[in-house]
């Protein structure tokens, strides 16, 4: 996302509400603060109803409270992300590991 307030002119950026999709990866995976969740609010409520938006994030919606720090920012970004959302949920385990589970250690032989 961004790394704080120094990087909140990246995150109010025109551009990002010009854009037909705009693809947010991995919420949740830094720590956001408040200031951080009204800019970000600021973001999905420019782009509601007008663009495209895909997240993506490892954290379930019931959790967003502890992300954005206040359970009412967070329900009034999920409110408007969820309205008319396609939600595609993906269990299993990790792509980028499964080359190495399927691995198993070596181990010395004495």
């Amino acid at each position: 996302m961004f790394r704080g307030l120094r990087d909140a002119p990246l995150i109010l950026n025109p551009n990002y509400s010009r854009y037909k999709l705009l693809i947010i990866d991995e919420i949740g995976y830094l720590p956001i603060t408040k200031e951080e969740s009204k800019l970000f609010f600021q973001l999905i409520d420019k782009r509601y109803e007008q663009k495209s938006t895909i997240l993506t994030t490892n954290i379930g919606f019931g959790e967003w409270d502890e992300i954005f720090q206040d359970p009412v920012m967070a329900n009034a970004i999920l409110d408007r992300i969820l309205h008319h959302a396609h939600v595609v949920s993906i269990t299993g385990k990790s792509y980028r590991m499964k080359d190495h589970i399927k691995k198993k250690p070596h181990t010395k032989q004495e």
